[in-house]
C-alpha cells in the first residue's frame, strides 16, 4: 500500500483536532530493524506526546517501535485490525506460487511466524477488530470467526491492552469507517472507547 489509501482516515482524525503525519514504510524490501530506526527518528521529529495510529501490519509495527524504544515520548496508541498473534490470511497467501516475491521479510516475520504477543509498557493501547467478513483472506484460506475478511478477531486480542473493541467493518473498510474514526479519536482522547469493550 501506498499511504494513499488512508487519506480520509487522516483527514476526519484531523477534523477531530489531531494534527496528523503518516509515516510510510517498505514493508516488502526494508528490513524490520532499518523500518524501526526510521519510524523512531519520524517520532523525534515531532512535538510530543505523539499518539500513533496503526493499520493491519503498520501496527504490528507500532508493537515493535515501543518494544525497542520504550523511552519515546508517547501518547496513546489505537491498533486497527492488526494481526498482533500472527495471520493465517498471510500464511495461506504465502503458500501459493509466486507469493513470496511480493510478500518481504517484514510481513513474514511479523505475520506468518509471529507468536502471541502481551503488552508491558505503561502507555495505554485500544484495540479495534472488524466482523464483518469482507476480503481477501476469505478466498485464500479458512479464517477463524468472527473476522474482518483479512484478519479474525482473535488474531487482534493483545493480552495487556487497554482496551478491545469489535466494529462491524471489513479490514479495508476500517479506513474509511466513521465509526473507527470516532472510536480511535475517543481513545486517543480519554484512554477509553466511547463503547463498550469486547
Amino acid at each position: 500500500m501506498t499511504g494513499v489509501e488512508a487519506t480520509l482516515l487522516r483527514r476526519r482524525l484531523a477534523e477531530h483536532g489531531f494534527a496528523v503525519r503518516q509515516f510510510h514504510y517498505r514493508s516488502a524490501t526494508a528490513p524490520l530493524p532499518e523500518v524501526v530506526a526510521e519510524f523512531r527518528d519520524a517520532v523525534l521529529a515531532l512535538p510530543p506526546p505523539v499518539h500513533l495510529v496503526g493499520h493491519s501490519l503498520g501496527g504490528v509495527l507500532v508493537l515493535r517501535l515501543v518494544d525497542a524504544h520504550p523511552d519515546l515520548p508517547l501518547g496513546r496508541i489505537v491498533l486497527l485490525g492488526s494481526p498482533v498473534n500472527g495471520s493465517e490470511s498471510a500464511r495461506a497467501f504465502l503458500r501459493m506460487p509466486g507469493a513470496a516475491l511480493l510478500f518481504g521479510t517484514l510481513a513474514e516475520r511479523e505475520l506468518v511466524r509471529a507468536e502471541a504477543r502481551a503488552w508491558r509498557h505503561p502507555i495505554e493501547v485500544g484495540v479495534i477488530a472488524g466482523s464483518h467478513a469482507l476480503g481477501f483472506g476469505r478466498f485464500i484460506g479458512h479464517l477463524p470467526q468472527p473476522n474482518d475478511g483479512t484478519v479474525a478477531v482473535e488474531e487482534t486480542r493483545l493480552a495487556g491492552a487497554t482496551d478491545h473493541l469489535i466494529l462491524h467493518v471489513s479490514h479495508t473498510g476500517m479506513l474509511v469507517s466513521e465509526s473507527v474514526v470516532r472510536e480511535t479519536a475517543a481513545f486517543l482522547a480519554t484512554g477509553r472507547f466511547s463503547r463498550a469493550a469486547t
